[in-house]
């Protein structure tokens, strides 16, 4: 266990560090902002939806490794999925680091599963998706996860 342990850390690590899809994207036509109140995260999120299928996501902002890592592994998970699979994925996803069961193939995201250990870090993981579900509705107004 302490093995896998470490590969998720490992992963969590080269996600903050090395960040995928991390820029601006002008050619974007879906945007929304979110914010973390309790510890500061900041994300702005770019997507380019065609004919209800997410062609590509990038992000920008600043927050704690798991808050980026998560923003990270998000944008990888999303390109190519239609907007109903990404409300499939942003439900299993907020379920797992809540800790509850589900049945949904999280693929890579399932890294963040401990994160249910630490119910405090369950808003820097999940702020990312909260501004994804913004952007796909066409929300202006910046989320919070308060």
């Amino acid at each position: 266990m302490s093995d896998l342990r470490d590969l998720y850390q490992e992963v969590i690590f080269d996600h903050n560090r090395h960040p995928r899809n991390f820029g601006p994207f002008p050619a974007a036509n879906r945007h929304a902002d979110g914010f973390n109140a309790l510890c500061g995260d900041k994300l702005s999120l770019n997507l380019l939806v065609e004919d209800g299928v997410i062609r590509e996501a990038r992000f920008e902002g600043s927050g704690c490794a798991i808050s980026t890592a998560s923003a990270s592994l998000m944008t990888e998970a999303l390109k190519g999925r239609t907007e109903a699979e990404a409300a499939q994925l942003f439900d299993g996803f907020y379920h797992m680091v809540k800790g509850e069961p589900t049945a949904i193939d999280l693929g890579k995201l399932a890294v963040l599963a401990g994160v249910s250990e630490f119910p405090a870090r369950v808003k820097c993981a999940t702020l990312a998706w909260h501004t994804l579900n913004a952007a796909l509705r066409r929300i202006e107004q910046p989320v919070s996860t308060e």
